[in-house]
């Protein structure tokens, strides 16, 4: 990124992302990878009830958007932004693509993998660990969650 741009710039994506999932009925998760100069290379939501797949995180369909992108499947020097801690699916989908970096929003003490649970990237077996930074936005993120989950119990 250059000089004046923070890390909060493509958080700020990533959470319009989110907020745009909530409004497709998708928990609201959003995500961006960012190229070692800045570039954005993807930036997308949730889509797990749109397209039918328990797969689609926003974290995955960055990665493959991305990876298209580049026309690699290695995203090394790339960063993700996401607004919640990645879940273990995610965090081996990171792992595979060698992300350089993880700054996430909110944690996810019931379903997050990174630094709850199975704490992924810690384990003998992952095949990479990048370098993870939580709390990045995490008020704003922790609130477009606990918004759209009450809502859904109201």
């Amino acid at each position: 990124m250059s000089g004046n741009e923070t890390i909060d710039a493509p958080m700020e994506l990533a959470l319009k992302e989110a907020e745009a999932a909530a409004k497709r009925g998708e928990v609201p998760v959003g995500a961006v990878i960012v190229s070692a100069d800045g570039e954005v290379l993807a930036e997308t939501g949730n889509r797990i009830v749109e397209l039918k797949d328990p797969t689609a995180h926003a974290e995955v369909l960055a990665i493959r958007e991305a990876a298209a992108h580049l026309g690699s499947e290695r995203l090394i020097d790339c960063d993700l932004y996401v607004t919640l801690e990645p879940c273990a699916m995610c965090a081996g989908a990171i792992s595979f693509a060698r992300l350089r970096r993880v700054y996430y929003g909110a944690e996810d003490p019931k379903g997050g993998a990174v630094d709850n649970g199975p704490c992924f990237f810690h384990q003998p077996t992952c095949h990479h660990a990048p370098d993870v930074y939580g709390g990045l936005s995490e008020a704003p993120a922790s609130d477009l969650l606990r918004q759209f989950f009450a809502a859904r119990r109201s």
